[in-house]
C-alpha cells in the first residue's frame, strides 16, 4: 500500500508501473530466494591472520630497507636495494602501503602508539623523530598502528602560565 501511495504521490508522467510476473517467473525468483537463503554468508572483509601476515612482511621488507640505507652504497647494496624497492612498489600497486612517519608533527588524535615521549630544546612542536614500527594500509584500511617516539619542545619556566598563587 506504501509503495502505491508513494507511487501516486508522483506526477502521471514519472510514475513506475506494479511490475507483472508470470506464475513461471514467480516460481523461478521464490527458487533463487531459496537458494540465497540456503548459501553461506562471504565474510564482510579478509581474515585477521591474512591481514596479519600481511602487516608483518610489509614491515620486514621496510626495516630491510632502513638497514640497506644505513649500510653504504656498495654495488650490492645498490642491487638489493632496487629489488627491495620493487618489492615495495608490486605490494603498493596490490593495496598495501607502508607509511613512515619521521620527522612528521604529532598530533594526539592521530592512530599511532607512542612508545617513549623525549624533551628536545630544538624542536618547537611535538615531531616525531624515530619510527619504531610502520603504519601498514591494505586498500586503505589501516591493518597495522605505527609505533614511533616524538620529541616534545621543553616547557620553558618563564612561558608557563602563572595561576596566581605563590
Amino acid at each position: 500500500m506504501r509503495t502505491w501511495f508513494r507511487q501516486w504521490r508522483q506526477h502521471r508522467e514519472i510514475r513506475i508501473a506494479e511490475p507483472t510476473f508470470s506464475a513461471e517467473q514467480c516460481r523461478e525468483l521464490a527458487e533463487l530466494f531459496t537458494l540465497l537463503e540456503r548459501a553461506p554468508s562471504e565474510p564482510a572483509s579478509e581474515p585477521a591472520e591474512d591481514t596479519k601476515a600481511l602487516a608483518e612482511a610489509a614491515t620486514s621488507l621496510w626495516r630491510a630497507q632502513r638497514k640497506l640505507t644505513q649500510a653504504g652504497r656498495s654495488a650490492e647494496n645498490r642491487q638489493t636495494g632496487r629489488y627491495l624497492r620493487t618489492c615495495a612498489e608490486a605490494l603498493a600497486a596490490a593495496g598495501l602501503v607502508v607509511q613512515e612517519h619521521d620527522g612528521t608533527t604529532f598530533n594526539a588524535g592521530r592512530a599511532l602508539d607512542v612508545l617513549v615521549y623525549q624533551d628536545d630544546p630544538v624542536v618547537t612542536e611535538e615531531t616525531i623523530v624515530e619510527t619504531v614500527r610502520p603504519s601498514v594500509y591494505y586498500h586503505d584500511r589501516q591493518i597495522q598502528r605505527g609505533e614511533v617516539i616524538v620529541a616534545r619542545p621543553i616547557a620553558d619556566e618563564s612561558t608557563k602560565v602563572s595561576d596566581g598563587y605563590a
